[in-house]
């Protein structure tokens, strides 16, 4: 690293999840699906130190396994269902300090984000170092414009979340992004003040719709590998 900024990756794995039972090391086009963002991580040359953060001493040992440190579990607190990314990263953040470690800039990446690159990563670094956000993430356009879409009432009844929009062509109305739900690289002396990712300097890069997928069903796993393996082979 050339960076002047000492900077730290953390990859929040807890142990338990509900809808897709050990999600965290399921394998993923034959490899623990952690072990792609631990690759990235790597590639990027972006950190001083690559650590992931979990209750589990199994994530714990095939974290070390796959080259990342595991200084220390994750206190009860931080490992339940309620317990939100911001307070996991202040943990992280504060255990260091204890320790007497310090750092400028950090990046939570999750375990479960395998579209993630090294290059997406260093772009996010030298973005955020450079610019007077406080934060920088990954966005994708929503395929098709939310201004016309629709709420489902339970008796299948559609209505308008925008009527003001029903004769509005598509063309004319204004893109909207999401988060792709990938990576967070923010400023730790801010964060630790304000204890929240997203505020008023927060910025972004875009990553096209095929390197952005949601993998919170069955079903979302498999398209996931299907677009990963065209994706990168």
């Amino acid at each position: 690293m050339t960076s002047p900024y000492r900077s730290l990756c953390i990859i929040p794995a807890r142990g338990g999840s509900k809808r897709i039972p050990r999600k965290n090391v399921r394998a993923f086009r034959g490899r623990p699906i952690i072990a792609w963002s631990i690759e990235a991580a790597r590639l990027s040359n972006a950190f001083d130190r690559i650590m992931v953060s979990t209750d589990d001493q199994s994530i714990a040992e095939i974290a070390r396994e796959l080259g990342a440190e595991t200084p220390f579990l994750r206190s009860a607190e931080t490992s339940d269902d309620h317990a939100t990314t911001s307070a996991v990263l202040q943990e992280v953040l504060a255990r260091f300090e204890e320790r007497g470690e310090t750092f400028d800039l950090a990046c939570c990446i999750y375990p479960t984000a395998p579209f993630v690159t090294g290059a997406d990563l260093a772009e996010g670094r030298d973005l955020l170092a450079r610019s007077g956000f406080d934060v920088v993430m990954p966005v994708a356009a929503f395929s098709y414009p939310i201004w016309r879409s629709l709420a489902r009432e339970p008796d299948g009844r559609i209505v308008l979340n925008f009527p003001d929009n029903l004769n509005a062509r598509s063309q004319d109305l204004p893109d909207a992004f999401h988060d792709a739900g990938q990576w967070y690289w923010f400023s730790v002396p801010t964060f630790r003040n304000v204890g929240a990712l997203m505020g008023e300097k927060t910025g972004s890069i875009l990553l096209p719709a095929e390197k952005v997928q949601d993998i919170d069903t069955e079903e979302d796993w498999r398209v996931a590998e299907l677009k990963h393996e065209r994706l990168f082979g």
